[in-house]
């Protein structure tokens, strides 16, 4: 077991999209991120591991916003003038995670979107679930559990209610005795 843990803090929607079809997130709106931590979160993250839609969203809103960030994307095509510090890479997930292992990354932010989760759960690097459960439904939208994702059991760490009836959330991986 390597001291690295990997952590995905995400924003989700009571019907479980991280966003809508076209990848937009406006629904966040109102609900301000520094509600949930986000800021002392990511002073604790040394790497962010991302799938190509979701660098691609990022990029759109302007500047990048993690400077000084080891990440990684997921993606089988280049990415045109990336910032410093961010590489495309592709195939296993695991090889990937052992990357940012042995490169002494100690906590890694697995932002999304749901195949990366997905892939991250089945190559049983998964530690801890921390959401922004935001009180709409979108009905459609990109789900933050994909069909297929691998079974996954959670305990429950803590639970904090935040504006507009919003709650934060946090998931440990609970590993069967």
């Amino acid at each position: 077991m390597t001291g690295t843990v990997w952590h995905c803090h995400i924003a989700v929607s009571l019907d479980g999209k991280i966003a809508r079809p076209d990848g937009s997130f406006d629904w966040l709106e109102g609900y301000p991120a520094e509600e949930f931590g986000i800021g002392a979160f990511l002073a604790g993250v040394d790497g962010i591991l991302m799938g190509r839609q979701t660098y691609e969203a990022i990029r759109r809103m302007g500047d990048w916003p993690y400077p000084g960030k080891r990440t990684i994307v997921m993606t089988h095509r280049p990415l045109p003038d990336p910032p410093e510090g961010v590489e495309a890479r592709s195939g296993d997930l695991g090889a990937v995670a052992a990357g940012f292992e042995q490169g002494g990354c100690r906590r890694v932010w697995i932002e999304g979107g749901s195949q990366v989760i997905q892939g991250m759960i089945a190559a049983r690097r998964f530690d801890v679930l921390e959401m922004a459960l935001i009180p709409i439904v979108l009905g459609d939208g990109i789900p933050l559990f994909r069909p297929g994702t691998p079974e996954l059991h959670l305990r429950l760490a803590s639970c904090t209610q935040r504006s507009r009836g919003a709650l934060h959330l946090v998931y440990e991986v609970a590993h069967p005795a």
